[in-house]
């Protein structure tokens, strides 16, 4: 079995980036990583055994879902073996001459821009542009040595680019968190797996999410989320990403499945794995 020391795991974005934050969170310190350009590739580099594992976002506490990856767990064979929480704080950087008063731009991801637009707000005469990474934007101020641009990223960002951090914390909101799914190809079970994801989709008939829930319900099998995705390359057809408590172990939550399996239209088990904790 390969220890974490072992393991080389893949990421979207650049070094510093949050994702990697989330890859040092699960698996230690000397874990060795392998960033990407984007999500597609993430889950290609796990499927032809470039790396052993990947860390891939899927929800942050305030900006709701990752689309992509939800939709990208549902077109590829990869398995959830683990998940972690990544606490989200955003620092304002920029080159060493730069000021709060000479910066005129700031980049960073979307997802950034969205999580600080308190922060952004009170700085309207500043031009935002997205970014494509956190810690890519960080970079690219800092092989731009200008003093009129700042980027958004997280403060190992700041360090790993050697940028000057103008201001801490400025996220909108206290608590912000992103949440991260570890995958693999072909895990072995999860000893102690308290929790397991799903999709499905119903029948195209009245009630039939209601039966379909049911499932769950009749069995005391809770479902702590629920969230539905239109199904690419169908208009208007839906399907359901929902997470249970519980794993595929526990009979009730098997039987739930099996249930499923009957009741809706298709399902699939994206894995068993152990809660993360905040």
């Amino acid at each position: 079995m390969p220890t974490p020391r072992e393991f080389l795991v893949a990421f979207q974005g650049e070094k510093g980036a949050y994702s990697e934050d989330a890859c040092f969170r699960y698996f230690g310190a000397s874990v060795k990583t392998q960033p990407f350009l984007d999500f597609q590739s993430v889950f290609e580099a796990v499927e032809k055994d470039k790396v052993t594992h990947a860390v891939v976002p899927v929800e942050n506490s305030i900006e709701g879902s990752v689309a992509q990856v939800n939709d990208l767990l549902l077109d590829h064979d990869l398995t959830i073996s683990g998940e972690t929480m990544v606490p989200v704080r955003h620092y304002l950087m920029a080159f060493d001459d730069a000021t709060m008063d000479t910066i005129r731009e700031v980049m960073s991801h979307p997802q950034a821009l969205g999580q600080s637009r308190k922060f952004l707000a009170n700085h309207s005469d500043w031009h935002v542009t997205p970014c494509y990474d956190t810690a890519g934007s960080a970079r690219m101020v800092a092989e731009s040595k200008r003093k009129d641009i700042a980027a958004i990223a997280s403060k190992r960002a700041a360090s790993v680019y050697g940028l000057k951090i103008l201001k801490e914390d400025i996220q909108s909101e206290e608590v912000n968190y992103t949440r991260f799914f570890v995958l693999e190809k072909n895990p072995s079970p999860v000893q102690g797996a308290n929790k397991t994801s799903i999709v499905f989709a119903t029948k195209n008939a009245p009630g039939a999410l209601y039966s379909c829930l049911g499932e769950f319900a009749s069995r005391n099998v809770n479902l702590s989320k629920l969230e539905s995705r239109p199904r690419k390359n169908k208009p208007w057809v839906y399907v359901f990403y929902a997470d249970l408590d519980g794993s595929m172990d526990d009979p009730d939550c098997h039987a739930a499945i099996g249930g499923l399996l009957k009741t809706g239209a298709f399902v699939k088990i994206l894995g068993s794995y152990k809660k993360a904790e905040i």
